[in-house]
């Protein structure tokens, strides 16, 4: 018997990369009884058409710009009947992706239809997003064969949508190769000043205005480095400006993962105030790398983030809630507890959050729905 064929609708895919187009790689790789099949929205005119990267066949649909994202949901279920039969059709996110993969639906009812949940934003932002269409987008949960989500929140979400299907929590994992505190052991830490990282898209869900402002209630012997970049770079720079902060905040920008290890080895705390969370790769990586680790109470981060066992909870919209929360952490009377909550942590991270287990999950559902 030949390999079970799984086709893939993916807004977007390598080198366009966030949570979910990562999970996809790792999830992939690992499986080596199953072809996988991806439709993709093109996006860059530099991408090629088609490639392969190890047991992945990616077709990219469209023209290079962002209206493929809608090329993706109106051709990728035709486009896909060139490629032959499939055993599974998998979305994405239900977002493109989704739309793609109900429409391949309804024109292919006996193939079982997957759909993974990876989303971010808060549910009243996706409400704005599609509350045009929202009959229309319920059905992406409501004709669904099969659910996985990275958090319980979002699988909680599966079901306010209507779902009736089982729905799996089954998360991201983290790549423990690169983000352990023992594979960076060789970095050595900022020497002269208490150093708090987060890694983020500088978008408003993240909470890094309130990050910067808390530096304002702590000593200046505290400083914060910001991996990543977006679209609020200029405004929280400006922040920093405003709050006389230029000393002691620096923005890296986008950096490689190699890159983002070698920042968060050298650091002292983890920090990301989120509004909202899928789930928070983030963090895991954090604590893989051996880091105290501060975040919300919202999402999908109190999957793993339990106050004073794996971390500790900072309230949203209150710098003051973080740098409390800081300042507790590098108190000297709380060094034996805080080194506890890191191993325990750490501890987590390796057992619950690495990619050969969450493949190994992913496999057994494709194996069910088939």
């Amino acid at each position: 018997m030949g390999k079970k064929r799984i086709l893939i609708f993916s807004t977007a895919y390598f080198p366009l990369i966030g949570g979910a187009e990562i999970a996809v790689k790792e999830i992939t790789d690992r499986i080596e009884d199953c072809e996988f099949v991806m439709i993709a929205s093109k996006l860059d005119k530099k991408l090629p058409r088609e490639e392969k990267l190890h047991n992945l066949y990616i077709h990219r649909i469209g023209k290079g710009n962002n209206w493929d994202k809608f090329r993706l949901i109106f051709s990728g279920p035709k486009y896909a009947k060139s490629l032959g039969k499939f055993d599974i059709v998998w979305s994405i996110m239900a977002s493109f992706g989704g739309f793609a993969g109900l429409r391949y639906k309804k024109q292919n009812k006996k193939v079982p239809f997957l759909l993974t949940l990876q989303e971010g934003d808060s549910k009243y932002h996706i409400y704005k997003r599609v509350w045009f269409i929202w009959p229309y987008f319920k059905q992406i949960f409501k004709m669904a064969d099969r659910i996985q989500a990275i958090s319980k929140y979002l699988g909680d979400w599966a079901c306010d949508m209507g779902s009736k299907v089982k729905v799996d929590i089954i998360p991201n994992g983290v790549d423990l190769v690169n983000f352990t505190d023992e594979s960076n052991s060789q970095y050595k830490k900022f020497s002269n000043h208490i150093e708090v990282i987060t890694v983020s898209r500088l978008v408003k869900k993240n909470g890094i205005e309130d990050l910067i402002k808390s530096m304002s209630y702590l000593d200046n012997n505290v400083h914060l480095t910001i991996l990543g970049d977006g679209e609020l770079r200029d405004h929280l720079e400006n922040v920093v400006k405003e709050n006389n902060l230029r000393e002691r905040v620096y923005f890296v920008g986008s950096i490689n993962q190699k890159e983002v290890s070698n920042y968060l080895s050298k650091a002292d705390i983890f920090c990301r105030p989120s509004l909202s969370e899928g789930l928070g790769n983030a963090f895991l990586e954090a604590m893989a790398s051996g880091l105290p680790t501060i975040g919300t109470k919202v999402g999908g981060i109190p999957d793993f983030l339990v106050e004073g066992e794996t971390g500790w909870f900072c309230e949203v919209f209150n710098p003051k809630s973080i740098a409390e929360k800081i300042k507790y952490i590098i108190d000297e009377k709380n060094k034996e507890e805080v080194e506890k909550v890191k191993i325990n942590a750490h501890k987590m991270v390796i057992e619950k959050y690495n990619w050969d287990l969450i493949a190994k999950n992913m496999n057994n559902i494709f194996k069910d729905l088939i």
